[in-house]
């Protein structure tokens, strides 16, 4: 009898030492408490779940490195399928700032706090000593002030996205030294300046979208040597001067927004007839010159979108030879001529066309 109490007191122990020793640091979880005290959720209950010792174990978007029980992860999204949001039948809401006290978690790799809607304050500058960050996510909030003026020490940072948000202030030069940086929104905000002359440096990025703030300056040339840069948004902004030719010669490059800006000079004839590219909407700005003349049996495009510009002369024939065109809008400028027969013309509404100097032919007045 004794030795069965002994060896169920034995196991209880062990039992014991085994959940310590897979257990968060106490830092860490003060840490995280310190976060969650800056913010106030209160109509899903997510971060009922944060109590008790271990806060690797069922704290709701909270993940643990299980090599060193130290916090790796911090995701949470106020939009999600998750079951916790199915339940209460709406999105979430979330109001509060984001406490500095998260650069204590040193192993941080993910800090997703996206699409509460009403989190403010700041970014903490303190974020930029997080070594080990690869994924912020910030979207859809209220923050404002700037970024981090050493964002540029993030260099194992794969995403920065903080679009939808009220961040200010100019792009930081040490942007260009998130060497690892694939996929950059800073869409939707309130930064002015101009872009990094040097913008090019970040080799690995495939989307940067920067669209619907108060940018300055001229689209920088080294853009185009971003080999693998496939999405590149930098509409609704106030960009001057003319689209440098070298964006036409991108292999990757599949999707170009330059519209609501400022920019000026003609089209460059390597954009319409890169066969990779997609998607092109250069409206609303002050192009001037001929439609280049560049079509083939290779071109591909799903929307063309030129309208409200100060394009001059005919439309190519060489458009009817185009494989595909699905959207094209050349209205609000100043062509003339016949409109060609054919594909893509045989499906295009007379808006496409309306509002130029003389042009006439289907779907418009007979030439």
């Amino acid at each position: 009898m004794t030795s069965n109490v002994s060896l169920a007191a034995v196991a209880a122990v062990l039992l014991a030492l085994t959940a310590a020793a897979s257990a968060c640091t106490p830092a860490d979880r003060e840490a995280l408490l310190s976060f969650k005290s800056a913010l106030d959720e209160r109509y899903l209950g997510i971060f009922k779940s944060w109590s008790g010792n271990d806060c690797c174990t069922n704290w709701y978007g909270v993940s643990c490195d299980p090599e060193s029980n130290r916090v790796a992860d911090i995701v949470l999204r106020g939009e999600s399928e998750d079951p916790i949001f199915e339940k209460a039948g709406r999105s979430g809401y979330m109001s509060g700032s984001i406490s500095p006290s998260l650069c204590r978690l040193d192993r941080l790799t993910t800090l997703i706090l996206a699409d509460w809607k009403d989190i403010s304050g700041p970014i903490p500058p303190c974020i930029t000593s997080l070594p080990n960050l690869r994924i912020l996510d910030l979207i859809g909030n209220k923050i404002t002030g700037q970024i981090p003026t050493d964002i540029g020490k993030l260099r194992r940072l794969t995403v920065l996205n903080v679009a939808d948000n009220q961040i200010s202030g100019a792009l930081p030069s040490s942007i260009v030294d998130l060497n690892s940086l694939m996929h950059l929104d800073l869409s939707n905000n309130k930064l002015s300046g101009d872009i990094p002359s040097d913008i090019g440096k970040l080799s690995m990025m495939s989307r940067a979208l920067l669209s619907r703030n108060h940018l300055t300056g001229s689209i920088p040339a080294s853009l185009a040597g971003i080999y693998r840069l496939a999405d590149l948004d930098l509409s609704m902004n106030q960009i001057s001067g003319s689209i440098p030719a070298q964006l036409g010669s991108m292999p990757v490059l599949s999707t170009l927004n330059l519209d609501g800006n400022l920019l000026t000079g003609p089209i460059p004839a390597g954009l319409l007839s890169n066969s990779g590219l997609n998607i092109v909407n250069l409206s609303r700005n002050g192009l001037e010159g001929n439609l280049p003349d560049v079509f083939g049996p290779k071109t591909y495009f799903t929307a063309i979108d030129l309208s409200y510009n100060n394009l001059r002369g005919t439309i190519p024939k060489s458009l009817s030879s185009a494989k595909y065109i699905g959207h094209l809008d050349l209205s609000h400028n100043h062509l003339c001529g016949p409109i060609p027969n054919g594909s893509p013309f045989d499906h295009l509404e007379a808006s496409s066309f309306a509002n130029n100097d003389c042009l006439c032919g289907m779907p418009l007045r007979t030439c």
